[in-house]
């Protein structure tokens, strides 16, 4: 058992939850809670630590108890598993995960090897809140998008607080960083997939376009939006009606929308096959 604060995996942990650089470094990530555990793939999983009452609690716990026995588990002292955990009242179960590795390229092309597949994405440029990135995650996969495409001035995706908003869909939605997302966009459009930007000027309303095509949204940074190049390499602009005086929703929120309209759309196209 862990018990002293200055032991170097303890601080190894504080720093995997704090920097960026840290996770990036080592290509591991941390999530927390008895759901996160639960369903982590058994393949990224590196290292399993629990506080000394989480045993204690779960002690009958069979299902949970064999889960454990699968990987390395160490014990921490309930005053050190607090110094490593990022909420203020942990579960007391806490993973060290490799990062996974997707490939955009390959992806596209399993995408469109499916047949009557029709791919949804999502393309993020420069978002910064970590809530609205975890957000569009975890709406992303019950709307059935593919994946999320970002730039690399987005939010980190390992911020724990991104992991934390994705109730588990960081485990399920392939996501991929890169650093142009006008070639990106300019190579989507080449294979057939039309890209809708969220943008207030000479916009058409959300709902009128055909997204049972292959689809991608993109989306800007919460108080500047797309820069003009970005949008200018879209499709078409879109927008969602305003009443009142709100002039636009935050981006999880249009994001969304923008999801949920082409999850209805394809729903309905199916059922009239």
């Amino acid at each position: 058992m862990i018990s002293s604060m200055s032991n170097s995996k303890v601080k190894r942990l504080a720093a995997l939850n704090q920097k960026a650089r840290q996770r990036k470094e080592e290509g591991v990530f941390i999530v927390e809670g008895v759901r996160m555990f639960r369903e982590a793939p058994a393949e990224w999983v590196k290292e399993v630590y629990v506080s000394e009452s989480f045993l204690r609690k779960n002690e009958q716990d069979t299902l949970l108890k064999e889960a454990l026995d699968k990987f390395p588990c160490e014990v921490l002292t309930d005053e050190v598993f607090k110094k490593v955990s990022d909420t203020q009242t942990p579960q007391g179960v806490l993973c060290v995960l490799s990062m996974p590795r997707y490939e955009l390229e390959k992806s596209i092309a399993h995408w469109f090897a499916d047949d009557g597949k029709s791919p949804l994405l999502v393309l993020l440029e420069d978002l910064q809140d970590p809530g609205n990135l975890g957000t569009i995650l975890r709406a992303g996969e019950g709307a059935g998008i593919d994946g999320i495409i970002m730039t690399k001035q987005t939010a980190d995706i390992f911020n724990p607080k991104v992991i934390r908003s994705t109730m588990g869909s960081i485990y399920r939605v392939p996501f991929f960083i890169v650093e142009d997302l006008g070639a990106v966009i300019g190579m989507l459009e080449e294979r057939g997939i039309a890209v809708y930007a969220a943008h207030l000027d000479d916009s058409a309303d959300y709902d009128q376009p055909d997204y049972t095509n292959p689809t991608a949204f993109l989306i800007g940074n919460e108080g500047s939006g797309l820069k003009r190049e970005t949008a200018d390499r879209a499709s078409q602009y879109i927008k969602i009606p305003m009443s009142g005086q709100v002039e636009s929703l935050n981006a999880a929120v249009a994001a969304t929308i923008l999801m949920y309209e082409a999850a209805r759309q394809k729903r309905s196209r199916r059922k009239s096959i």
